[in-house]
């Protein structure tokens, strides 16, 4: 899957297949900034949280990346003004990529500077950002511009792949007080001297990295969407008397919606990945490349419509 995800001719066949756009939207809200607001709006009424991604990564000309961080700007104003945002109800998440990072020349400096601007928009509007995480040759740039942020900005979030074999190393960093940590599996190919490659050694480090979290001071966000992950988290958070305030579980757009409104039923705090815009293809791909049963309920969808 991942090596479908780099195909420019399978992803221009699947891009132009008629089906495929209505598949696409049960797992992306939409393309424009109005989708993600309305999409915002459905599961608030839930009660559920919301963190949303401009799709469109890997940015390859400064106007670019000044086009995602305005998006982003945009984006935080209109969720303001439909009272989503406040409290950190509805927040972003922001791959350094789209805002200039891999540009050749002063790449992390544009990034940082980007992304500082859409913290400041983040403020504003009464919510928060989270710095998503990307293959693993940009781990250590994108760790050091949220060293950078949290100096002006201590709410932004960070992400940690489980996946990595640094990643309980950084968990032990990032476990401080006010921190908030998104912890995933990770869905990028990443060489195996860098990252398990077995499912079950995956899921072993997730849980370390999870131990690790929940005895610390932060906040810790559970992404995932495997029961048994889901049951051993709130294992841990009850072991450690977290209250329900004190910690989050993550799932994605389209994927267990019925498990999501259970979780937020039941008093804990479920917050959703909703990702919206036109590069929709990299992100699906990675997707079903994370977990197996994602292509399944992609396959079965294009069965179904077809």
């Amino acid at each position: 899957m991942l090596q479908l995800a780099e195909s420019d001719v399978v992803r221009r066949t699947i891009e132009r297949a008629p089906v495929s756009r209505s598949v696409v939207a049960r797992y992306v809200s939409g393309t424009a900034i109005e989708d993600a607001v309305r999409a915002a709006s459905e599961l608030r009424s839930t009660n559920r949280l919301v963190t949303i991604d401009h799709l469109g990564e890997d940015v390859t000309e400064v106007v670019q990346a000044e086009r995602n961080r305005d998006i982003y700007v945009q984006l935080l104003r209109a969720l303001s003004s439909h009272q989503l945002s406040q409290f950190g109800a509805a927040e972003v998440s922001v791959k350094l990529s789209a805002v200039g990072q891999s540009l050749p020349h002063d790449g992390e400096k544009i990034a940082l500077e980007h992304a500082r601007a859409i913290c400041v928009a983040a403020q504003v509007a009464g919510t928060t950002v989270t710095l998503d995480m990307e293959d693993h040759t940009t781990t250590d740039s994108t760790l050091s511009i949220l060293r950078e942020l949290r100096a002006d900005f201590p709410w932004v979030g960070a992400v940690i792949q489980s996946y990595l074999r640094r990643s309980e190393g950084d968990c032990r960093d990032l476990a401080g007080e006010g921190s908030r940590v998104r912890l995933c599996k990770g869905a990028y190919k990443e060489p195996e001297s860098v990252a398990f490659t077995d499912t079950d050694d995956v899921d072993l480090a997730y849980v370390r990295c999870l131990k690790i979290l929940m005895a610390g001071d932060g906040y810790p966000m559970v992404a995932s969407h495997d029961p048994r992950l889901v049951e051993i988290a709130r294992a841990l958070a009850s072991h450690h008397h977290r209250t329900p305030d004190t910690y989050e579980f993550q799932m994605l757009y389209g994927i267990r919606p019925t498990e999501q409104t259970r979780i937020a039923d039941r008093g804990h705090q479920m917050r959703v990945y909703v990702p919206f815009g036109d590069q929709w293809y990299g992100y699906l791909m990675r997707r079903m490349a994370e977990r197996p049963a994602n292509t399944m309920f992609f396959v079965r969808s294009l069965l179904s419509r077809s």
